[in-house]
């Protein structure tokens, strides 16, 4: 392990909810790791199936987080990474959900290239994201990353010759993220519950500096079904819509130019997973009260979303006082 990679603590967050078994085996992967972790946090989110206990059992050195009601993978992930800076001294953060199985070179292939520029006197690389695949080894389209457009020449080029891509999102299936940044724009918006989370988050963390995508770190994302971001979401869709248009209002993420060219892609998307959806009339019922609710209300402040939880919702109003979110 480089000299500069060991000297860096990374604290791995897993954000957890009824899904124990896969849990166990995210856990089982973390502890393979080639660059080992220098602590993990797993979120338990009001679990009923005995996540926390199983995750304890098979990794008793965790800092096992139990919230006593379901605050969602946004405010799941808040906390954790609240946690992670005010408890464990992180000076990188990675992020995953319980169903993401991390190989073996995953963390030190981030790592590696996300460090890969600290001395060169550029803009710091503040997120890195890894190829997720799903059970059979082909790319999940849910994570698929997309170059950045708006990105310089001069960056586009150093991430390809570091072997990587210069992306403008990533994905908190496999986020690796620069605490630094987080003490300067906060935490994930916890009153967005699910959706558009980890878009609206690392927007955020990457305006101004630089987001890269590394394909050999690779992570497996047990969904169920080989699924992309326009499958049919039900009655979620509400979720979809409404942080969507919170996104476009509130988020220092985007600038104007790019809230109008992803506004008219959502759109579309939109559209199309009406169109193809097996029952439209859930959709648009959904897409109405969600595109309502977006422009009649605002996220609450994380404070108030995270509230009640003792030392946890401390951490957060501390991690929170330092940034803009």
């Amino acid at each position: 392990m480089p000299t500069e990679s060991r000297n860096l603590r990374v604290v791995a967050v897993v954000v957890a909810f009824n899904r124990k078994d896969l849990l166990v085996e995210s856990l089982s992967a973390l502890a393979l790791q080639t660059r080992p972790c220098d602590a993990i946090v797993v979120v338990d989110n009001a679990s009923t199936d005995g996540s926390g206990a199983a995750a304890l059992a098979v990794a008793p050195k965790i800092d096992l987080v139990t919230l006593d009601r379901n605050t969602g993978g946004a405010g799941g992930f808040a906390t954790g990474i609240a946690r992670a800076l005010a408890a464990h001294n992180a000076d990188w953060v990675w992020l995953m959900d319980d169903d993401t199985i991390p190989t073996p070179t995953a963390l030190d292939e981030l790592l590696h290239m996300a460090i890969a520029d600290d001395e060169s006197g550029q803009a710091s690389i503040v997120v890195a994201g890894s190829r997720v695949v799903w059970h059979d080894g082909t790319d999940h389209p849910m994570n698929t990353p997309r170059e950045n457009p708006f990105a310089s020449r001069r960056e586009a080029a150093r991430a390809r010759e570091l072997g990587g891509l210069a992306v403008r999102s990533s994905s908190f299936v496999s986020m690796l993220i620069r605490a630094s940044r987080i003490r300067e724009v906060g935490l994930p918006i916890a009153d967005y519950f699910i959706w558009n989370d980890d878009f609206e988050y690392s927007v955020r963390l990457i305006r101004g500096h630089r987001g890269i995508f590394v394909p050999a770190s690779v992570v497996v994302h047990k969904t169920k079904v080989l699924g992309s971001t326009d499958a049919d979401p039900g009655a979620r869709f509400f979720y979809e819509v409404r942080n969507k248009v919170w996104l476009m209002r509130f988020s220092r993420g985007l600038s104007v130019y790019e809230k109008l060219v992803y506004s008219a892609s959502t759109l579309r998307r939109w559209m199309r997973t009406v169109r193809n959806s097996k029952e439209p009339e859930v959709l648009v019922r959904e897409r109405k009260r969600g595109w309502h609710e977006g422009w009649t209300t605002r996220p609450r402040r994380n404070a108030d979303v995270l509230a009640g939880f003792g030392s946890v919702s401390d951490q957060v109003r501390e991690v929170e006082s330092r940034g803009r979110s």
